[in-house]
């Protein structure tokens, strides 16, 4: 049996800020003893099989594009809602990767720079390879 995603961890200077970006994002739940000004943070998913997210604090900034990064894809609407959705919660847009046809992506970035993409929903693809 192989092993399964535990965490996946942010480094931040505002741990609490990011977890609650994040939350709002993803609606995962908050660790109950996370508190403003904790070195470390907590997301839990709705599901043991989803990884939790875990934030830690670092003193140094973040300088260059992310190693690895998570796409997100929308259930319940469509991509460009998902894009605009996020972009309220306080995401800032990098580029733009989205084409006329309605195929493409968005990457963005949470409130300390961390890049990720919005991808189309399952629906929007079905819909564009039935073309």
């Amino acid at each position: 049996m192989y092993p399964r995603i535990r965490n996946i961890s942010f480094d931040c200077h505002d741990t609490y800020a990011q977890a609650g970006f994040w939350s709002a994002v993803l609606g995962y739940a908050r660790h109950s003893e996370d508190a403003p000004g904790d070195p470390e943070a907590a997301l839990l998913p709705q599901d043991e099989t989803t990884p939790n997210l875990f934030f830690q604090e670092v003193p140094e900034d973040k300088v260059t594009k992310n190693r690895l990064h998570i796409c997100l894809e929308p259930v319940d609407r469509t991509r460009d809602e998902e894009i605009e959705r996020v972009l309220g919660l306080g995401a800032a847009m990098v580029a733009d990767r989205r084409h006329a046809d309605g195929t493409g992506w968005a990457v963005l970035a949470d409130p300390e720079g961390n890049e990720f993409c919005v991808v189309r929903s399952a629906g929007e693809r079905a819909a564009t390879s039935a073309s």
